[in-house]
Order: C-alpha cells, then structure tokens, then sequence
C-alpha cells in the first residue's frame, strides 16, 4: 500500500511588517507527531523550506501529496508570502493559488493546510478545486499555530478522518488556555474514498455510490457547501447537523454515582451544572466554540469527582475555562464563582 504523502512548505521571508517564525520548530513537530503515531508507517512526510513560487509548482508535480501544508504569512485578500531567490518577500495572489490547485484537481490532493495568518480567503478559493481545506480567519499566534498542527496530526497518525482531526487540532489549542482555538476555519465535502480511509480499511478502496458524482465541476459542487461556526462543510453527510448546542456533553449528568464528601467539590460540581446550562442556552457562541469550552469542563468535572482532586490540574482546568469564557458577561461571572470554589485558599 502506497504511504500516505505529506507535503510541507514552508516560507519565512524578510519583511518589515512580519515577524520572524519559528517555522524549524513547527516542522519538527509534526515530525515527532508522525514518528510517535499508531500508523507512522502509512505516512510519508515531504519538507520544502524557504519556498519560492517555482519550488510550491515543482513539488506538487514532483510529488502528487495528499496532504498540502504551507506554514508562513498571510496578508488576507492580497495573498501569501513565498520567497524570491534573495530571500525577501514575494507575494502570490488568491486567484493565482487557486488556479495552481485547479491545475492539480483530477490529482490525489485531498486536503490543503494554510497555516497563516488571515488565509481563510485563500482556503476559500481552494476549496472549489480541493475538498478539505483549512485556513485562518484572523492572525494566528506562532505557538497556537504549532499547537494546531501538532494535534492535527497527532490525530491523522492515530487514524482520524479529516473532520476529526480539525476538532483535535482546534482543542489541543484550547486545551493551552487560549482563545485562537476559533481560528482555524475547516472547509469540506464529503468524499467517499480517499488515501486516508483507505489505510483505515487496509487499503481496499470503498464500493463507488452510483448517485454520488465526486468528479462534478467545482462550480456544480459549490453551492453543496454548509456553513457552520468557523467551520463549512459539504455534501448531505454533514456530521455536525446533529450536533445540539454542547454537543457530547452532557447538561444533566448526575454525580451521585461518586461519592464526593469535600464541600468545595460538591460546590464547584453543582456551579460546573449550572455553567452548562447556561451555555447551551446561551446565544453568544457557537457550536464549536461550546464543543471547544466542553473540553476543559470535561477534565475539570473528571477531576472534582475523584476522591483525591490533582489541586493544579483542577486549578488549570480551571482557569483555562475562565479565560475561554472571557467576553461573555452572563458566562464570566459563573466561571468567576466556580474559579473560587476549585482554588485552594
């Protein structure tokens, strides 16, 4: 079975506007990912740095990936920067990204990774051509950035489908305490068979769908896309329709099945039930933001329910869910109360 190919660029030019990017690092990281992971060995990871325009046309010739991922910075509706042969900044505009990877559409490139700051348009206009695509509405701090790709594929390495590995993605950084876990934007379509389900079923291609038409022109396949939080997805097998308000976690879920005998546990217990309530009622977020703030309130209510709480676990979880909630007047004050009960004095 051929691996699984992973392509990533980098660009780090000179600029006056940017900083520098710790762009090493990231691509180590990913490498540890993978080397740690259940199925590194489905897996071929392709590094191209300080790339130029001609080297982002060769490697995609070069080597038909699966996966595309371009690390560096983005200037919104203008563009992406690459490198000129001096190593100063050069930019490639929306229009001309997309049409690269209109070139590549009857090829293998399944999903494209736009670590870079304000890309969301870019991602937007290679989403007519590629069906799963990331990019970031706003600017994306270099650590949050890693987080990111860190955990999303962490997640591809341990056998997630795409969605899923955004999700983890997105929670490895909330699971940090910051707020950019609503940055990363994922764009998709269903497919029925790819290079990555395959090595979920050991490489046997899936029954084709007679009504099912994945060579469909980008322009009849557009209009299937939906739009949900920060993340849009196509086709009718849209996981997230089901998904109601706090998603998995559960409003009214008991603890009597644990005997909790310390009094701020059982404070802060009861104030973690009352805080759920009060965001699936409420209107100032949206799914994916109450899926991303569940994560912490998961942890911290497995914690309040052991008979001897880790203190700085639950004081983190803590604190984590405190500065999600920053912003949200009606959300704050409950998080500010329930800060009080899971703080040693």
């Amino acid at each position: 079975m051929s691996p699984i190919q992973v392509l990533i660029l980098t660009a780090n030019p000179r600029t006056h506007s940017h900083p520098s990017l710790q762009l090493d690092s990231e691509v180590r990281r990913i490498e540890e990912a993978f080397q740690r992971s259940r199925y590194r060995d489905r897996f071929q990871i392709i590094t191209k740095l300080a790339v130029r325009t001609s080297d982002l046309r060769r490697a995609l010739l070069d080597h038909r990936p699966h996966i595309v991922q371009f690390s560096g910075h983005g200037t919104g509706e203008h563009g992406l920067f690459l490198e000129d042969d001096t190593g100063e900044a050069q930019l490639v505009g929306t229009d001309a990204l997309a049409s690269l990877f209109g070139s590549f559409e009857a090829s293998r490139v399944e999903c494209v990774l736009l670590n870079a700051c304000y890309s969301e348009m870019q991602a937007t206009a290679i989403h007519q051509f590629v069906d799963c695509v990331i990019g970031m509405n706003q600017p994306i701090g270099d650590k949050v950035a890693v987080q990111f790709s860190e955990g999303f594929y962490d997640a591809l390495g341990a056998g997630s489908d795409y969605e899923e590995a955004y999700k983890i993605g997105c929670s490895a950084i909330a699971l940090e305490g910051s707020s950019e876990f609503s940055t990363p934007v994922l764009k998709h379509r269903q497919r029925r068979d790819t290079a990555l389900s395959r090595t979920q079923r050991g490489g046997q291609p899936s029954q084709p769908d007679p009504a099912s038409n994945v060579a469909a022109a980008p322009t009849e396949r557009s209009p299937q896309s939906q739009s949900i939080g920060n993340i849009t997805i196509s086709g009718s097998n849209n996981p997230f329709n089901a998904i109601q308000a706090m998603g998995d976690v559960d409003v009214d879920q008991s603890h009597s099945h644990t005997q909790v005998t310390d009094p701020s546990s059982r404070a802060a217990l009861e104030t973690i039930k009352e805080l759920k309530q009060a965001i699936v009622a409420t209107d100032a977020m949206d799914d994916t933001e109450k899926e991303m703030i569940a994560i912490p309130i998961r942890k911290l209510e497995a914690e309040l329910q052991k008979s001897q709480p880790d203190q700085k676990m639950v004081e983190k979880a803590a604190a984590t869910l405190t500065k999600m909630l920053d912003g949200v007047p009606h959300l704050t004050e409950t998080a500010t109360k329930l800060a009080m009960f899971t703080t040693n004095p």
